[in-house]
């Protein structure tokens, strides 16, 4: 993989969102360009992000996780783009969190030296790539989850027909009833801890958890929720260095989804007979958003005192195409732009066809329906029925995740919408 064209990839109009008459451009170029969303010169529908709070986001993200004593590994899943992974690494994480070995390679290719595949690594093709990867990079560390003793038959069984000089560094996941990976009790947990310190196959090198499955933003159920898995975290670790089962130096205790990520730190504070490396593996933080995740961060800023925390940096621009009935504007953007898993699109502004001033859209606006190139605007009042063909509505997001795997590319704009950089997605 020729890295300089990865990070510096050509666009073209074959990007939904590119200038249909642009010449092909390499994503460095496209700054200088002077393209302006609200001024018309993109298509749309279009994604962009904010420049400047994703450069706060970033910069909060990573003082949060320092002032614990932690380190920040986030999960490239969200956006999957190697500009940003760059952006993630030179700010000063740890390394990337990924969730399989496809995006393993992105990650390395984007030059993390350091990688954390929280999730279970077993097939044959997954493995191999792996071991060749540690084998033409030297000074790679990959890391991936085991939870179970059939896991690690098959990895040894794989190792068996393919010797090489590389164990693997594996994490023992830890879980609760009812959810999804993960040991589930203490026991069965340490059982499999020394299966894996046994094992020539692997290396256990920590123990992991997600919590973010159940967070629902009221501190009352997800505090103890957090609590109970931390705790098993915490008693697999401890019973692991009491046996003297870890097979190296510093432990690896990771935690930390998008949504509850204060409530596990302190569990990777843990202190141990040596030294402990935590790692926050946060993902959606990068651009937040103005539904799900805003109610998250305001339930973490109450219990942290944090202040505002996270900004919102996407957003989805579209235009009015149609007015058919009254207190009804349909939008060109639908389900193939934007992410809807968690909630509809939140309208958040509004800009005159003729104008390039956009202004806050209507409280009681609501998007009620999508389908894959509509969306349903309804509302009331005069502002509603003043809406024309051809005006821009700007659109905030509920789950991040889920709209940047719908485009290839998207610009970054500054406070008034001049595009300054842009970013490609690898999914």
């Amino acid at each position: 993989m020729n890295t300089a064209d990865f990070l510096d990839p050509l666009i073209d109009s074959s990007f939904k969102g590119f200038p249909h008459n642009s010449p092909a451009l390499r994503l460095s170029q496209i700054g200088a360009k002077g393209w302006n969303v609200l001024r018309g010169d993109l298509p749309l529908p279009l994604a962009v992000i904010r420049r400047e709070p994703m450069r706060r986001n970033l910069a909060w993200m990573l003082d949060f996780a320092k002032t614990r004593g932690l380190g920040l590994t986030p999960h490239g899943k969200t956006s999957m783009s190697p500009q940003l992974f760059r952006q993630q690494l030179d700010a000063g994480a740890w390394g990337m969190t990924v969730a399989n070995v496809t995006q393993l390679r992105v990650a390395v290719a984007a030059g993390a030296q350091r990688s954390l595949i929280a999730n279970q690594v077993f097939a044959a093709m997954d493995l191999q790539c792996i071991d060749d990867l540690l084998q033409s990079q030297a000074g790679l560390r990959i890391v991936f989850l085991v939870d179970s003793v059939d896991q690690l038959g098959l990895i040894e069984a794989w190792r068996q027909e393919h010797p090489g000089e590389h164990a693997f560094e594996v994490l023992l996941e830890v879980g609760v009833p009812g959810g999804r990976t993960g040991c589930r009790e203490l026991t069965q947990a340490m059982q499999l801890a020394a299966r894996l310190h046994a094992s020539a196959a692997v290396r256990l090198v920590g123990v992991e958890c997600y919590e973010g499955l159940a967070a629902s933003g009221n501190t009352e159920q997800d505090q103890p929720y957090a609590q109970r898995l931390t705790d098993l975290l915490v008693a697999v670790a401890r019973a692991c260095d009491e046996q003297d089962l870890f097979d190296s130096s510093e432990v690896l205790l990771s935690a930390g989804g998008s949504a509850i990520f204060d409530l596990v730190t302190s569990a990777l504070g843990t202190a141990l007979g040596r030294p402990v490396q935590g790692l926050l593996r946060s993902g959606c933080y990068v651009t937040s958003d103005q539904g799900n995740y805003k109610r998250m961060m305001s339930a973490v800023a109450a219990r942290t005192g944090c202040g505002a925390g996270l900004e919102a940096a996407m957003e989805v621009w579209a235009r009015v195409q149609s007015c058919p009935e009254p207190g009804l504007a349909i939008l060109a953007v639908g389900k193939r732009d934007i992410s809807y898993d968690l909630e509809m699109p939140i309208p958040l502004l509004h800009c005159r066809r003729d104008s390039t001033e956009p202004n806050t859209a209507s409280a009681d606006w609501k998007i009620s329906a999508l389908n894959d190139q509509h969306a349903y605007l309804r509302g009331s009042g005069a502002k509603h029925a003043a809406l024309q063909v051809g005006d821009l509505i700007c659109l905030g997001i509920s789950h991040p995740c889920t709209t940047f795997d719908k485009w290839r590319w998207m610009p970054l704009v500054d406070d008034a919408y001049k595009v300054c950089d842009a970013i490609v997605t690898v999914f």
